[in-house]
């Protein structure tokens, strides 16, 4: 498995083969949503095939939002999710941030288990629809010196 960075187009094209996606973001979407400078677009290849994504931008010089990603069927029970995790926070870790934050739903319960897996904690449960529709913000300090 090999993960890079990637273009929009690229996650675009990884976002559309996620199943649980009703309406994966399109190009335009994406480019509206993340900023001119320090988002990061990670790819995780296997075999050549793009197979995962994940993408983030800062919240602020100190924080950096994971915000959209997925693993492609193909991906599945691969570790690409984890390889993905791992790189990300690495990067932001080295580009010195000391928060992440990212949210997920209730009806996510891989990511929400990957998430727990990896010390990332609930910080505020936002109510929205459903149940299942429930938003989990979760955060995770990347300096072990730093403590919540």
């Amino acid at each position: 498995m090999k993960i890079r960075e990637a273009s929009i187009a690229e996650a675009v094209g990884v976002l559309s083969r996620i199943e649980e996606f009703a309406s994966p973001a399109d190009a335009a979407a994406l480019t509206a949503r993340l900023p001119a400078e320090g988002a990061l677009i990670l790819i995780a290849d296997i075999d050549g095939e793009a197979v995962g994504v994940k993408i983030g931008y800062p919240l602020s010089a100190t924080c950096f939002y994971s915000w959209l990603g997925g693993v492609a069927t193909a991906g599945r029970q691969r570790g690409v999710a984890q390889a993905l995790l791992e790189a990300q926070e690495a990067w932001a870790h080295a580009q010195g941030y000391d928060t992440l934050r990212v949210k997920s739903r209730n009806r996510f319960a891989a990511m929400l288990r990957l998430l727990l897996r990896n010390g990332y904690q609930i910080e505020e449960i936002e109510k929205k629809d459903g149940i299942e529709d429930y938003r989990l913000h979760f955060v995770k300090q990347l300096n072990e010196n730093n403590s919540q």
